[in-house]
């Protein structure tokens, strides 16, 4: 599929047909790179995107205790001053 470089603003762009981005899955942020004198487009990875299902994971398996439970100690003005609103 051939594509015409187009101004905008002080850029250049091109446009991607529909169809293209519904095939990769595009919904937002793409990431560009040139690879072996060509441009590579694809979505971009979203950080933290499986961490839902691996905190699930933990769940099940009892890995999502508190490591430090034992070390948190309180001071006076914790126990004292300290005060919820």
């Amino acid at each position: 599929m051939k594509s015409k470089i187009v101004k905008i603003g002080n850029s250049q762009g091109i446009r991607i047909p529909k169809p293209i981005i519904a095939q990769l899955g595009i919904e937002q942020d793409i990431e560009i790179i040139v690879e072996d004198n060509r441009l590579v487009i694809s979505p971009a990875e979203r950080p933290r995107a499986d961490w839902s299902a691996a905190f699930q994971k933990m769940a099940k398996h009892g890995d999502d205790k508190l490591l430090d439970v034992g070390e948190i100690s309180s001071t006076r003005w914790d126990e004292e001053e300290w005060e919820w609103k």
